[in-house]
């Protein structure tokens, strides 16, 4: 099992050639062989977290030349902030490949590009070296691009189009970032692990200002925070659900997951003195995320915008995190619950708004519109839609039982103490949140029948709407389990990613 990581990293890649390589079949042993890849990759992954040791730290590393001639090289390993996202990632991987199951418009197109895409994003999460990285964040881009553009609603070409140039903007800023640690560094390297040893931007307070800057505007944009945020509402709303489920679920990680892994222990002093930025710009996008999703009236927009909201708690506890002051232990253990709950929340967010998505597909399905004000009563003809929709939408708003408590209990916690006041602003938006999430479910399951109507002139409580089918019944109810699971008895996770926390808090401390 030395090269566990490898195998969870290519297998889906494999898988997706050799679809393209054999004879077309038929679109349900295609669905077969994706289906059952994700149930492999999610084994594998049950393994290296069976495996993974109690103490936390990194392992199943595994190192090889790639390019030595400039200090870059294949290098990949776990510890507790990315494990909880690899298996997340592929718990979602699954639901998608589930909730396609009936899927016949270019099935083995659609089937390869997500194989890849899982590929990309396993490979990102556990890649120890910055070209690793950055190679893995921009091929995601990539496929991702062919999944909105190919597969999506309304104006999806120039939605995709949208999506790549602004993402891919943030990617080359994030290059130069990355370049900029390479240069610093005595001997030159790309490699994370040395980079975080040896701290090459210690005393240099302008070229860590810089570097600080484009790796701090990459993982942004990519996050999104306010004011990069404007290329995630096209592109959700004319995404297919599953590829609107990865990208709310796995791809907005990347940049929340490069602030944990990249900006704050190989940069520390120059974190510490932009930490108060990073407060705002998260309580920022907290509070306009939840006022422009309050102001929707289309469904899977708004929840597109919630999106930004929540990711906004995580950039909020990271800077949090990094106003060290001397508060003394208080002020530590608060810090470590806020990097905690950030790592915490991001796999919250992927479960719950990916099944949102998921859900907002099975509407657009049924009734051909997003828009909130078509509908109504929908409960009466489809409750076990209505039922799941509205734990999803419980379950995002905070509340208590549901794992979105718990991360958001943590972050607040752990904010508190260094930034009361920016902590006290974050608090309208989990009010605000639980008021557009109600209201939406409200209107759209409440009160007599109304459906979009087929055609001109005819009667909307005459047409069908059927409930859930058992392949998206499959797809959207582990995930919601696992919420719950994870709102209840939530120490198994946080077992793994506590250690990692604390190792962060210390290099940020140097």
């Amino acid at each position: 099992m030395t090269a566990v990581l490898t195998v969870l990293v290519l297998l889906p890649t494999a898988v997706a050639v050799s679809l393209l390589c054999l004879p077309r079949g038929t679109p349900r042993s295609v669905h077969v062989a994706w289906t059952a890849t994700a149930v492999v990759e999610l084994a594998l992954t049950a393994t290296i977290w069976l495996r993974h040791p109690a103490g936390g730290g990194l392992s199943h590393q595994e190192r090889a030349r790639w390019l030595p001639s400039v200090g870059a090289g294949y290098h990949v390993g776990v510890d507790g902030l990315s494990l909880p996202l690899v298996a997340m990632s592929c718990v979602l991987f699954l639901a998608c490949a589930l909730y396609t199951w009936r899927q016949t418009d270019r099935v083995r197109e659609f089937a390869v590009l997500f194989l890849f895409l899982q590929s990309t994003s396993l490979g990102l999460f556990v890649a120890l070296d910055l070209i690793l990285f950055f190679l893995f964040f921009d091929l995601s881009l990539v496929a991702m691009y062919f999944v909105i553009a190919g597969w999506g609603h309304r104006d999806a070409a120039r939605s995709a189009l949208l999506f790549f140039l602004y993402t891919f903007t943030g990617s080359l800023a994030l290059l130069l970032g990355f370049i900029g640690l390479y240069l610093a560094a005595d001997p030159h390297t790309f490699d994370i692990v040395e980079l975080t040893r040896d701290d090459p931007l210690a005393g240099r307070t302008t070229h860590g200002a810089l570097v600080l800057l484009a790796v701090g505007v990459g993982l942004a944009i990519k996050t999104p925070t306010v004011p990069f945020h404007t290329w995630l509402p096209p592109a959700h709303t004319d995404a297919p659900a599953a590829g609107s489920a990865v990208l709310a679920g796995v791809l907005l990680k990347m940049g929340t997951y490069g602030f944990l892994r990249i900006a704050m222990p190989v940069m520390p002093g120059a974190w510490r003195g932009a930490a108060v930025v990073f407060v705002v710009v998260g309580v920022v996008s907290v509070v306009y995320g939840a006022l422009v999703a309050f102001a929707q009236t289309d469904f899977k927009r708004m929840v597109a915008y919630t999106s930004v909201n929540h990711m906004g708690y995580i950039v909020l506890a990271v800077g949090a995190a990094g106003t060290l002051g001397g508060d003394g232990p208080a002020g530590d253990r608060a810090r470590h619950l806020a990097v905690t709950g950030s790592v915490f929340q991001m796999v919250s967010h992927g479960l719950l708004t990916g099944a949102l998505f998921l859900l907002c597909g099975v509407l657009y399905e049924r009734g051909g519109t997003h828009r909130t004000a078509a509908y109504s009563g929908v409960a009466h003809r489809a409750p076990v839609f209505a039922a799941l929709t509205g734990v999803a939408a419980f379950a995002s708003l905070g509340l208590p039982g549901f794992s979105g408590f718990i991360a958001e209990f943590q972050i607040l916690t752990g904010s508190l103490g260094p930034q009361p006041v920016a902590t006290g602003l974050a608090l309208l938006g989990v009010l605000l949140t639980a008021a557009l999430l109600l209201r939406a479910v409200r209107q759209v399951f409440t009160g007599p029948l109304r459906l979009p109507p087929t055609g001109p002139g005819q009667a909307t409580t005459t047409r069908s709407f059927p409930d859930l089918a058992w392949h998206e019944t499959a797809s959207l109810t582990p995930l919601l389990a696992l919420a719950v699971v994870l709102g209840l008895l939530p120490r198994f996770v946080l077992d793994v990613i506590e250690p990692a926390s604390l190792g962060v808090l210390r290099l940020l401390a140097r």
